[in-house]
């Protein structure tokens, strides 16, 4: 490992830290070390830290704004790299949207509407990145980004740079063809329509009021924890297991939605897993079907 983290210094491909918790770097705020986490300043020095990875054959991992990650207690052996500011860039192009890999959805659908564009409304309450929602085609309210989405730059494990349109990334619910590369969403570009800049604010208002009504925001969490099952809810599902306000050691069911799990402060990882696999458990038991968590699990076991 010394060799490479040379090679790296050598290079000066940005920030690197040594045995970095990186819990704070999540939105549950869990999670043990890595041996190092790099955090580039510039999509060059992303492009060069990858090479350079590849060269010697060493291990990483991606981390946006860590929404939608539960990393283990012993944390990751390896390198993780930190996509940040380098990387959130937005740019419009008429009806276009060129938007950097960290580039906060939120933030993404409220500029697009007040440039008139619509189309991006439904994300306006996912908390990740662009990145992490092209990766795993994130949506909400009937829509995701497979039905936005115009092509995608991609910085494939040798440290190429290619770019995909929407029908090569093979998107499927909560799933793209990113989840069977060792890749990095560096931009997305979006095609919206013009629209009625009050008809989009009045709609991103609705769905935020709904948001906050229903989601525990003000906790430490990671969005939803499974997928919904093909015609079901997770969320009614866990619900009717009786499950609501279920707790192991720090880690608790949500009582106002029944598919978020809280961190209520001191919730380790292993807290975390054992009442994902309680909750899976229960729901088999009582309704024969079997929650697939949404959230991705990182690190050592």
């Amino acid at each position: 490992m010394q060799q490479v983290i040379s090679a790296l210094h050598n290079e000066n491909v940005g920030q690197i830290l040594l045995n970095e918790p990186l819990g704070p770097y999540t939105t549950w705020k869990i999670g043990g070390p890595a041996d190092y986490l790099l955090i580039p300043h510039s999509k060059d020095q992303l492009v060069r830290m990858v090479k350079i990875l590849h060269e010697h054959q060493t291990p990483w991992f991606k981390l946006g704004k860590g929404s939608n990650v539960l990393v283990t207690d012993k944390g990751y052996r390896g390198i993780v790299i930190k996509l940040g500011e380098a990387l959130e860039t937005l740019r419009f192009e008429d009806y276009k949207v060129h938007a950097g890999a960290a580039y906060g959805m939120i933030k993404l659908a409220v500029m697009s509407g007040k440039q008139g564009l619509t189309g991006l409304e439904f994300a306006g309450g996912i908390p990740g990145t662009v990145g992490g929602a092209v990766f795993m085609n994130a949506g909400a309210h009937g829509s995701d980004m497979s039905s936005v989405l115009k092509s995608a730059e991609v910085l494939l494990d040798t440290g190429e740079l290619v770019k995909l349109g929407v029908d090569e990334l093979e998107f499927s619910y909560r799933h793209s063809k990113l989840h069977d590369l060792q890749a990095i969403v560096t931009e997305a570009v979006f095609e919206l329509a013009h629209g009625d800049r009050k008809e989009i604010a009045a709609a991103m208002a609705t769905y935020k009021d709904r948001r906050l009504r229903t989601q525990p925001l003000q906790f430490a969490v990671a969005g939803s924890v499974f997928r919904n099952p093909e015609g079901h809810y997770a969320a009614k599902l866990i619900e009717e297991a009786g499950l609501k306000g279920y707790v192991i050691g720090g880690a608790e069911v949500s009582t106002l939605h029944a598919n978020f799990i809280i961190n209520s402060g001191h919730a380790s990882a292993q807290d975390v897993l054992t009442l994902m696999g309680h909750i899976q458990a229960c729901v088999y038991e009582q309704f024969g079907m079997q929650l697939i968590p949404e959230v991705m699990v990182v690190g050592e076991r």
